[in-house]
């Protein structure tokens, strides 16, 4: 269940605020409203099946979801784009910014929703919505480096795949802030706990280690993951997530490629033990494996390695 209408905003730095989609509950998908002059942008649409309460949000925080002139998306998976069209309908001034390989998908959602429908089946439009296209005459498709101003706010477009081909992170050097869409990895309720989200078809590992490095570099103050919320200790998290994503390949190496099943399992008795060692309650483990499915990140670290023999062939 999504908690419908129920508003939870919090300020994360000066002109920046995250707003929760109440999706399963709070603390699991977030938006971020960034506000500075004329310009008014949301960082991540998230799914439009919690739409009205990110509207609610917007209107919460003292603006009218109307007057947004930018929707800067990390990526396209549905938890944080399947909005985009329906926002860009209510806000009609406002351009829709995606790395150029998701901006054909923008415009014609139907191979992104007939592969997310194999792995959601019916539960697609209870978890994620509907996904209207966006015309392509709003969509900026931004290279790694693009500028995007929202008044007088300069936001960098920072390539970083591994998690996704498609992956940005957006950078305001001068605040320090950076919103890390999923490359950065997930981390719930601020546990000393952070999760590489590994879903197929994408993972590449040495990309993602790659790009963990180059966020690493740019030494932010306030790291903004959707999942979920701004954390002040962006070196500790980006370290964890590194030593989690090669420890889950190397454990991934160690199974057949076609048992799935294995893997999951033992990602599940290594992580839900960590997690509880790290201070996590039982209801905390649950939101982690709902967050990120162990089953599902199995799948993706074995789908790599699928990949690197075929190509080594």
């Amino acid at each position: 269940m999504h908690d419908r209408g129920e508003v939870r905003l919090h300020r994360e730095a000066e002109g920046v605020t995250r707003i929760d989609h109440g999706w399963r509950g709070a603390g699991f998908i977030a938006s971020y409203l960034v506000e500075e002059g004329n310009g008014l942008a949301l960082v991540e649409a998230g799914p439009s099946s919690t739409l009205d309460t990110l509207l609610a949000g917007i209107r919460a925080a003292g603006r009218d979801p109307a007057d947004l002139t930018h929707l800067l998306l990390t990526h396209i998976h549905l938890d944080h784009a399947a909005a985009a069209g329906h926002l860009a309908r209510l806000a009609p001034r406002a351009r829709v910014v995606v790395h150029p390989l998701g901006a054909p998908h923008l415009a014609d959602p139907s191979r992104l929703l007939a592969s997310a429908a194999r792995i959601y089946g019916g539960a697609m439009d209870l978890l994620w919505g509907t996904m209207l296209p966006v015309d392509r005459e709003r969509i900026d498709a931004a290279a790694d480096g693009t500028v995007v101003r929202v008044g007088g706010r300069t936001l960098r477009a920072v390539e970083t795949p591994g998690h996704a081909d498609h992956h940005h992170a957006w950078h305001d050097a001068e605040a320090g802030l950076l919103f890390s869409g999923d490359a950065g990895g997930i981390r719930l309720d601020g546990a000393r706990h952070v999760r590489p989200p590994t879903p197929p078809p994408d993972v590449d590992t040495a990309r993602w280690l790659a790009s963990l490095r180059r966020m690493r570099a740019l030494r932010p103050r306030i790291l903004l993951p959707t999942h979920f919320g701004g954390v002040d200790d962006p070196e500790w998290h980006l370290d964890d997530a590194e030593r989690r994503l090669r420890a889950w390949t190397e454990t991934a190496g160690r199974f057949d490629p076609a048992d799935g099943d294995g893997l999951a399992a033992a990602l599940r008795d290594t992580e839900d033990a960590a997690l509880l060692e790290a201070g996590g309650d039982p209801a905390l483990v649950g939101r982690y494996a709902e967050t990120i499915p162990y089953p599902m990140m199995a799948a993706g670290l074995l789908h790599q390695r699928r990949r690197r023999e075929r190509d080594a062939r």
